[in-house]
This record gives C-alpha cells, structure tokens and sequence, in this order.
C-alpha cells in the first residue's frame, strides 16, 4: 500500500560499510543533498569504509563505529541527529559461519535488532521528530525452500533452515511485534541474493571472479543444482529507497531481480566471460570447477514474486543478470587493488588512516 510520501531529513544507517549498506548510501547521498546520514558500523570483517570513499568528504555524512546492541550509543545518536529513518542493514550474513558459529548471529541479528528497536521506539515515541519509519533490511531466506515451482510472497510462512535466516526470521517477527503492539511505523523488505561492486569475496560470484584470476579451484556445494533468484544491489537500493519514501507503515515487500538460475550456470557464465576478458582459450576457466560436499540444509530453490512491489509503488528492476554480472566482472577487474586489499586484510588499516584507532 502507498502512503502519503515521506521524506527523511536525517537518517541512520546501520552496517553500512558493508556490501548493500555502501552500495544504498553511495547512491542515496547524490540523489537526496541535505539529507543528514549517519552510518552506525561496527567494522567487522565484512565492513570496509573504502567502499565509502566517494561520500566521506560530504558533509551531511557522519561514520560512528559501533555495535547496535549498544543501547547508549544508539540513543545518542538517535537523539543528537534528530533521526527519523533508520534503515537497519547491520547483520552477520554468511551462511556457512552460521553452522560453524550460531551465537554471533543471534547477537547481532537478534539481540541486535531487539536494542536498536528499543532505542528506536523510545525516540520516536519520546515526540522528538514529526514523523518516523525504521526500516528492517531481510532476506528472501527467512521464507526456507522451494521445490522446483512457485514464488516466496510476503504471505509466505517463515520457515527458516540455517542459523542465518533464523536469525533474521527472529528479528522480522520483533519488527512486526513492534508495529502491531505499539504502533510503530516500520517497514520490512526481504531480497534475493545481490550481486554487484564491494561484495566480500567469500560470497559466490566475487569469489569465482578472484580464483578465476588467480587460476584457483573453484568451489560448488553438490552437484551445482541449488537455484538462486539474482538481484544487482543498485536496482535493490533503489528498491529500498522508494519504499523507505512511499510505502505504508506496516507494510512488507518482496524484491527480486527476476533472474533465476542455477549454481552451476552462474559459474559457466562467469568463466566464460572471463575467458574472454582475461584472452584466455574458449573453456579454459571451466577447468578450475570443483564439486564439494554440499552445506547442512542448503535450500534447494529461492525465487520471489515482487509483483507487489511493482504493483504497489511501482518499483521494478533495472538490469538484466546477463548486463548486471558483464558490468560487476568488468568492476572486479578494474578494482584489482580494491580486492588485493581485501583478500590481504589491509583495508582494515584505512579505518586507523581516518579516525585513529585499530579496525
């Protein structure tokens, strides 16, 4: 449901030197001047404030490192800032960490989201700004898996399979509690998988992008069948933004990027493109897959029906997967220091470069 438009004045951004957190504030900043941005980071593994570079001279842009279970620091700046969007993005989000280590993903997507929550509720009940929204940024994978047919929609049940998405399951449902026991204005979208510039190179396709390079082996759970529904994080941020201005609080969304494919294709075409970028022979890259044991609970399918989204506020994707993934090889291999510093660990050392301080 559309609502009458909302126009925040100074928003919170929590995890935003990650991957889809810098692509939204790296868009968002050059479309929205005057718009006071506060990105509230804890600088785990997964946040580097290089993806940030071309919006930290700005000056409506402010970087707090910091937990969001740290219920002091949030209040203050919820109250400093006068905040009336926060757009939650801050979350332990691989799924393999998950089955080896479950408990930072309770913490931080559960107890985490819980606080901020809180601290949320609190200021916006607390009459300091005219109107509020606190967004929750999820996933597709709370909704579980698919057989060989169907769509997620928002009516979907949450039927969390690994330790990730039942965190992130956890954390939808205290968003819910809240806007229907106090009557927050929240919002919650859930995505397909992203894709696109800044992605950590432990995710599938920046990880085969680097060990295509390299000429390492590259990793396929089973026998590559699992099928993903891939969305670029440019037509997801834009996706976020319109919703964040436009829908109703209450409302829940659904954004996919219309491209379904299996595991095993997204390698293909990944190797074959970069065959001929890197003037490697036809077929050379496909040498380097190598089948692995399959993950614990790997869901077979994900696909989702954004038709709501389309319907309601008229949102639908920009790019096709075939221009999409042409364009992020095209970056990966253009942005080759950007990735030698990730793969390193050096880019740890940039936080210490602006704010002082280990990373």
């Amino acid at each position: 449901m559309q609502a009458s438009p909302f126009t925040p004045a100074s928003l919170l951004v929590t995890g935003g030197a990650g991957f889809i957190g810098s692509n939204f504030i790296n868009r968002f900043m050059p479309l929205n001047p005057g718009c006071r941005l506060v990105n509230l980071d804890v600088l785990t593994y997964a946040g580097n404030l290089k993806n940030l570079t071309v919006v930290e001279e700005n000056p409506d842009y402010r970087f707090v490192r910091g937990d969001i279970g740290d219920a002091a620091l949030v209040a203050s700046i919820l109250a400093e800032e006068k905040i009336d969007a926060v757009v939650h993005f801050a979350a332990e989000s691989h799924v393999d960490r998950s089955i080896t280590g479950p408990e930072i993903f309770v913490r931080t997507n559960v107890l985490g989201t819980q606080t901020l929550l809180e601290e949320s509720r609190k200021h916006w009940q607390s009459g300091a700004v005219a109107d509020f929204r606190y967004y929750q940024i999820s996933t597709d994978e709370v909704y579980g898996s698919l057989g060989e047919t169907g769509f997620f929609t928002e009516e979907t049940p949450l039927a969390a399979n690994s330790p990730y998405s039942a965190s992130k399951a956890g954390a939808d449902l205290l968003v819910r509690a809240y806007h229907e026991t106090f009557g927050m204005p929240t919002l919650i979208s859930r995505c397909s998988n992203n894709y696109g510039p800044f992605h950590f190179p432990e995710k599938l396709i920046p990880l085969l992008i680097a060990n295509i390079i390299a000429e390492k082996p590259l990793p396929v759970y089973g026998d590559g069948s699992n099928v993903r529904d891939w969305l670029h994080v440019q037509d997801h941020s834009a996706a976020i933004e319109r919703i964040l201005k436009q829908a109703a609080p209450g409302s829940v969304y659904n954004i996919g990027g219309n491209n379904e494919w299996k595991n095993i294709d997204i390698v293909h075409l990944v190797c074959d493109l970069l065959d001929s970028k890197l003037g490697r022979e036809a077929g050379n890259n496909r040498r380097l897959i190598t089948f692995v044991k399959d993950r614990p609970g790997h869901d077979k399918r994900y696909a989702i029906d954004a038709s709501k989204l389309k319907t309601d506020l008229d949102w639908s994707p920009a790019y096709t997967f075939e221009t999409g993934i042409a364009e992020t090889i095209d970056w990966y291999l253009t942005n080759q220091t950007w990735v030698a510093e990730v793969t390193s660990g050096s880019y740890r050392d940039y936080y210490q470069q602006q704010y002082g301080g280990a990373a």
